[in-house]
């Protein structure tokens, strides 16, 4: 009974404060040893479970500071890629233009792109399609306007077809879009950009522009908010 009581009496002290209670039981009358009981409660548990998913929300807050991290050292990449390509446009006799219209020579078809490589070699990397979408990589020295090489991509004509799809009934081709776009600084680079209404997408030593396919208008290019220059 005295044991039962002791018991009964440490459970509620647990049960009030909280946490772990060792309480120590003998039968009293027989001299037998004492002995341990843990009573273990809910606000154990709920320290456990509190640590735990502070634990968990500090690994996530440091997985997210990792990623903003890598996204940060992407575009400083690419901002490098950029500046390199800038430096290089103002040593080259040879502007997009003139390099889109020696591969053309070269290779007659479609251009769709011509890009001032960012590696140092001075040379304009033209792609030019031919009315089966097949896709041709020409290099032209930024030096000299010469055709360095002409490789005939076989992977796959479905780019090409969908770049001469979006072309259909333009106005304005890479070459006079580069033209247009040198009104806005050295052109490093002259894309077909599809995503969305098709507009040229230019790359100037003074920032990116879009050039309509059939009005040549020469607009600041945004990613996310692309203006129709083609209405009508």
């Amino acid at each position: 009974m005295k044991r039962n009581l002791v018991l009964a009496t440490v459970a509620a002290a647990a049960l009030i404060g909280g946490g772990t209670v060792a309480a120590y039981a003998g039968s009293g009358d027989d001299g037998a040893s004492p002995r341990q009981s843990d009573v273990r409660v809910a606000g154990d548990r709920d320290d456990t479970q509190k640590d735990d998913d502070d634990g968990d929300r500090r690994d996530s807050r440091d997985d997210d500071r990792g990623g903003r991290d890598d996204d940060r050292g992407g575009r400083d990449d690419d901002r490098d890629d950029r500046d390199e390509a800038r430096s290089q446009a103002g040593r080259t006799g040879v502007t997009a233009a003139d390099a889109i219209a020696a591969a053309l020579e070269r290779t007659p078809g479609t251009a769709v792109s011509a890009e001032l490589d960012d590696d140092g070699s001075r040379v304009w990397e033209v792609t030019v399609v031919e009315g089966d979408g097949t896709e041709h990589d020409v290099r032209v020295s930024a030096g000299d306007g010469k055709v360095l090489s002409d490789r005939r991509d076989d992977d796959d004509d479905r780019e090409g077809r969908a770049d001469l799809a979006a072309l259909k009934g333009a106005s304005v081709d890479a070459r006079e879009a580069a033209e247009a776009a040198a009104s806005k600084g050295v052109v490093v680079e002259i894309d077909l950009d599809d995503d969305g209404p098709a507009v040229w997408k230019a790359e100037t030593t003074k920032g990116e522009w879009n050039v309509g396919l059939k009005s040549g208008a020469v607009t600041p290019h945004h990613d996310d908010d692309r203006d129709d220059l083609d209405d009508d």
